[in-house]
């Protein structure tokens, strides 16, 4: 009996260590499956963020290449071109002058226009500019760019566009100086290759209107399509020119 007794104490031991060996394996496995679950979850969140993070980069990128290349809601990608020399002497600002006052700010009238067709066509400013200075006051001016053109110069720029191919659309503006373009303006068109673009010519001017700048345009680059309905105001009316540039552009076939 006391033999019996011993025996079955023995197996209770055997069993009761065996349990314990078992509970002891679930910790080692459950926390491991927990912390493989926890840390895919987290790889899946840092992925999903950083897709995220590349398609708005992406999206920002877009929006700003099509900001740069000027293009517009048809479609089209405009650049607005002009050269522009605002007098500084005492010429009134409403009337007669190479310039206007918007907001406090002295635009020259070229630039002024500039702005306008901007805000109807959308499209990028780019101002043409010389390496040289003209003078601000009338008859100095008047003088120089009298000389300039018997001489037949050819200015060197100071400002060059980068992105040409960018652009299918150029609206040119300028000066009438001497019933001619301006000097500038030929370094300007022999500088560039604007075939097959559309040019779309615009001048401010004290009564000459185009004179014959758009034949030298066309003469000047034959592969690009020159309009011939640009649009050509008088210096007079530069500042109450709003509603006159919105018609003409209205009115293009090219913005349509």
């Amino acid at each position: 009996m006391k033999k019996f007794a011993v025996i079955f104490l023995s197996s209770v031991m055997v069993l009761s260590l065996t349990a314990c060996g078992k509970e002891e394996e679930i910790p080692n496995t459950s926390p491991a499956s927990t912390q493989t679950e926890v840390s895919s979850e987290i790889s899946t969140e840092a992925e999903t963020e950083q897709m995220e993070s590349v398609s708005e980069s992406s999206a920002e990128s877009e929006s700003q290449e099509t900001e740069q290349t000027g293009e517009n809601a048809s479609g089209e990608h405009i650049l607005i071109a002009y050269f522009t020399v605002p007098e500084t002497d005492g010429v009134d600002t409403v009337a007669g002058a190479s310039r206007v006052v918007v907001d406090g700010e002295v635009l020259g009238n070229n630039q002024y226009i500039a702005q306008l067709i901007q805000q109807e066509a959308g499209g990028d400013l780019f101002a043409i500019e010389t390496v040289q200075e003209y003078p601000g006051t009338h008859d100095s001016l008047l003088e120089f760019a009298y000389n300039e053109m018997s001489e037949n110069a050819r200015p060197e720029l100071a400002t060059q566009i980068e992105n040409l191919d960018s652009y299918d659309v150029i609206f040119l503006g300028y000066p009438n100086w001497n019933a001619d373009l301006p000097m500038p303006l030929y370094t300007f068109l022999e500088q560039y290759d604007f075939s097959g673009k559309t040019i779309i010519p615009f001048t401010t001017h004290g009564g000459s209107g185009f004179s014959r700048t758009i034949s030298t345009i066309q003469e000047i680059q034959p592969n690009a399509n020159v309009v011939e309905e640009g649009l050509s105001i008088s210096r007079n009316n530069v500042p109450d020119a709003q509603s006159t540039v919105t018609e003409w552009i209205a009115g293009l076939d090219v913005m349509n």
